[in-house]
């Protein structure tokens, strides 16, 4: 037991010498990270973007219902007016050079028609090669269309004889009450910095990993390595990791107290559940890294795939785009990468407090990533001992 530890702690401060004198380990395990949270956290900080700027063409300027529209229209969060065209062909070109993100036309002789219930056109552009503005852009308009359309309809019942509650009841028989689960608040920022921050972090632990390993078949120093190990790889795999893991770890809790903690972001289940799926996490992640690198024990090729396989994980894990709108192979490729079985994690614990009974298959799906490297550990084993590296 004593020269089990002594070998592991050999290792473990030979790795410490290295990471305190390669910038790489320096910029992956801290510079990164850091920035990151400040770019996401300072990007985000208003929850979700607003006043997109947007562009009208009245072409009935001179009625009191169109400028009404066009106030309304100003009004709303996501939209900011910010130059009136005189025709569409000016307005298409203004969004084509990108000054602005859609453009909202009210034809000529719109509040003519609709006092006469002629059914006028309300038209509405957005550029969605910008998807974000352009889907907050439509969703304005959209509203401001609903409520010309009310109005219209209101002005119509006066007429009639109806007074204003009762016209009311009539335009909108059954009212909606909306309430979003989870994150009521529509904040990005809490959807966006609970997922990017822990997938930055696993990408660099992946290119980490593969790198402290790999780097020493490219100097042909696996064998002196493995001799203080006393020749045993699983200690020379928990001694030259250790160091980061520890260091990454510290790295999720600190995340995980600025969200939670300082930021305040929905935490339903309590602190604990997140403390350990991100324990899990950090440790599937590297067993990740691991695997790659013993599979193709090459520097250049064992990280290749493992920024590969990073970034495949931003796509398929589900906060970006749903599994279940997912082809069915895709579908069950998702539980090969740890940032799906995190994704889940958080939003059965953090968003809806569920029990930590309700997403056990993604604590055990970490915790077999963790022994995924043992069964390819011998490869690595027989390249620290003969593999020799060829520029």
């Amino acid at each position: 037991m004593v020269n089990r530890q002594s070998s592991i702690i050999k290792v473990f401060k030979r790795e410490c010498k290295r990471l305190t004198s390669d910038w790489i380990y320096l910029f992956g395990m801290f510079v990164a990270p850091v920035m990151a949270f400040i770019f996401f956290a300072t990007i985000m900080k208003e929850g979700s973007p607003t006043e997109y700027p947007v562009g009208v063409v009245n072409m009935d300027s001179q009625s009191t219902t169109s400028r009404n529209l066009v106030r309304t229209l100003d009004a709303f969060q996501m939209s900011n007016i910010v130059e009136h065209f005189t025709d569409i062909a000016h307005a298409t070109s203004a969004m084509q050079e990108g000054k602005i993100y859609g453009f909202y036309y009210i034809p000529r002789g719109f509040s003519q028609d609709a006092n006469a219930r002629k059914q006028p056109k309300l038209s509405f552009y957005t550029n969605n090669s910008v998807l974000l503005a352009a889907s907050m852009g439509m969703k304005d308009f959209k509203m401001g269309s609903e409520l010309a359309k009310a109005s219209a309809q209101r002005q119509v019942l006066r007429g009639r004889g109806y007074t204003d509650e009762q016209a009311v009841t009539l335009i909108q028989p059954i009212t909606i009450d909306v309430h979003p689960l989870g994150n009521p608040w529509v904040n990005y920022g809490m959807y966006l910095n609970n997922m990017l921050l822990p997938a930055i972090m696993m990408m660099m632990i992946f290119l980490l990993t593969t790198y402290a390993m790999g780097v020493e078949i490219k100097e042909e120093t696996g064998r002196e390595l493995l001799s203080l190990a006393n020749y045993n790889i699983v200690k020379v795999v928990i001694g030259k990791l250790l160091p980061q893991t520890l260091a990454f770890i510290l790295l999720g809790f600190l995340y995980l107290a600025i969200l939670y903690g300082y930021l305040h972001y929905p935490l339903n289940s309590g602190i604990w559940p997140m403390a350990l799926a991100m324990v899990l996490f950090v440790l599937a992640s590297q067993a990740v890294g691991l695997f790659f690198i013993s599979m193709i024990p090459t520097l250049r090729l064992g990280m290749s795939v493992a920024t590969l396989w990073a970034v495949l994980s931003f796509s398929i894990a589900g906060f970006t785009f749903p599994v279940m709108a997912m082809h069915p192979t895709l579908q069950a490729l998702t539980n090969l990468f740890p940032l799906r079985h995190y994704y889940q994690i958080y939003t059965d614990q953090a968003l809806n407090g569920y029990p930590m009974s309700y997403t056990s298959w993604s604590y055990l799906a970490l915790l077999l990533f963790i022994l995924l490297p043992w069964f390819a550990i011998k490869r690595l084993n027989k390249a620290y001992l003969y593999y020799k590296y060829i520029s």
